[in-house]
């Protein structure tokens, strides 16, 4: 990705870099990129993350939680003033007051949580380094997937967004789109209206490839999803065009819609990437795999390369002192898949198989020599617990919850308050299946929404916290070392 910046865009990362470490040297910092696509469970990773981490949640596999040097963890007033605050305290009211899931992320917001600790080794007691700020960045992986497009043209952008929009189940989706893209002459006089008219019918094609019957992933430009306050913005009013000329006409539809491209890479992507992605030190990418098989072969193959154009836009690359000083890589990046509650404890070693081969090509694509990647299935929020049922002479082994609202299963409609048990199925042995087979019958099963569960209280009367299914496997990944 360093390639696709201005030498002067690399001297301000690395003054930021040098001023970031220097402020670091008596209090470090690590800085945590949280993202992934639309539904993937970004904002409740970070608030049970933070929850658990305050209230002293049952965490065995973080080794400062399970050796018991965790002294305390507090939230601090976060040090970039221009960026939004992540709404904490009402997402933690969402899951434990109400009971309902959190809004999903729209923007960018960040959180700064500092850890205390009694260090194990040492050399830290020796230099009283005994406290850790952490900056969380939440990001939507709809955004970083804008990243490649700093490398590309109008012409080689349209090229391969009218390639994908006429292939596989979206050239049924794309049809509006194609009918008033293909009555444009691109020399003929840029029309404002029309513009606009091109660019709603762009957008209303990359809303439905979104939709859970089909869960495709590959749909930049990212904005146009999660506009922010640049909705309505001629940086964010163009769109592809077929039939385009070598030379357009100045004053064109073409000429209009390439300066809206590069208008956009210039006043939107590239200050993402400067600003946050270039200051990142560790990575977690949330993904939703079981969403993706639940859709069939093309959706899953669509995640596999939306995985691995996110993971080409990071800056891989191990610690080292000298260049440390002045350049930030990210050294540790996780690959999660969510909703593991929704399977059975049975089936989630076969989903953290599935994970790794999904990573393995993206890996490959990507080149991140340097950096440490694993993969992992994790339930930020456990909102089932497991059970068994008999079957005549056998057992299933049984998720059991409280459906939201409005779900149905077998045309049961639930309430909102009633409890039930689903055999979620098995899934498959050999992951390379997931290419190749549609879903089974069972597989709708694991796409029931649950509630949040209602918190357990000890015995002095106050909330426990989260439960969590790997959660804290995750926090040693990402910050164990940090806290030694």
């Amino acid at each position: 990705m360093a390639r696709l910046v201005s030498l002067g865009d690399e001297a301000l990362i690395a003054l930021d870099t040098i001023a970031g470490r220097a402020a670091g040297v008596f209090a470090p910092n690590l800085r945590i990129g949280v993202t992934g696509l639309s539904r993937a469970g970004k904002t409740v990773f970070i608030t049970a993350l933070v929850h658990n981490l305050i209230h002293g949640g049952r965490l065995p596999l973080f080794d400062l939680a399970h050796s018991k040097r965790l002294s305390k963890a507090y939230l601090e007033p976060q040090p970039d003033d221009g960026v939004p605050r992540f709404a904490y305290e009402s997402h933690v009211r969402d899951l434990v007051e109400n009971r309902i899931w959190p809004d999903s992320t729209r923007a960018i917001s960040e959180l700064r949580l500092t850890v205390e600790y009694e260090p194990s080794d040492g050399w830290n007691r020796f230099l009283a380094r005994n406290r850790l700020h952490i900056d969380i960045v939440d990001y939507p992986g709809e955004w970083l997937l804008d990243l490649p497009l700093l490398a590309k043209s109008y012409t080689e952008f349209s090229a391969e967004a009218m390639e994908l929009a006429s292939a596989g189940s979206r050239a049924d989706l794309s049809k509006d789109f194609f009918a008033l893209a293909d009555g444009i002459d691109p020399n003929s006089s840029a029309d404002e209206t029309i513009a606009q008219d091109l660019a709603e019918a762009y957008k209303h094609y990359m809303l439905a490839c979104r939709d859970d019957g089909l869960a495709l992933s590959t749909l930049p430009p990212g904005r146009f999803l999660m506009p922010g306050d640049l909705d309505g913005s001629p940086a964010l009013t163009f769109a592809p065009m077929p039939n385009l000329v070598e030379n357009p006409a100045k004053g064109s539809m073409q000429a209009m819609m390439e300066r809206r491209f590069e208008s956009y890479k210039a006043l939107v992507v590239k200050p993402f990437f400067r600003n946050h992605v270039a200051r990142l030190d560790r990575q977690i990418v949330l993904i939703d795999p079981m969403q993706a098989m639940n859709a069939g072969e093309e959706a899953v193959r669509d995640l596999e390369r939306a995985l691995g154009d996110i993971l080409s836009c990071f800056r891989p690359g191990g610690s080292n002192f000298l260049t440390g000083l002045w350049q930030r890589t990210i050294d540790r990046i996780l690959v999660a898949a969510t909703k593991a509650d929704h399977l059975h404890h049975e089936d989630h070693a076969r989903m953290e198989t599935i994970v790794r081969r999904l990573v393995q090509r993206s890996i490959e694509k990507a080149g991140l020599r340097g950096a440490r990647v694993e993969s992992l299935a994790l339930a930020a929020v456990r909102a089932t617990r497991e059970a068994s049922v008999k079957e005549g002479n056998d057992r299933l082994p049984v998720i059991v919850g409280t459906p939201l609202s409005g779900e149905t299963i077998g045309g049961d409609s639930f309430d909102g308050e009633t409890e039930t048990a689903i055999f979620p199925g098995d899934l498959p042995d050999n992951p390379d299946s997931i290419f190749e087979e549609p879903p089974t019958p069972d597989a709708a099963n694991r796409f029931v929404r649950f509630r949040p569960p209602r918190l357990e209280r000890a015995a002095d009367g106050t909330t426990l916290s989260l439960p969590h299914i790997r959660l804290d496997k995750a926090l040693q990944f990402l910050i164990g070392d940090r806290v030694s």
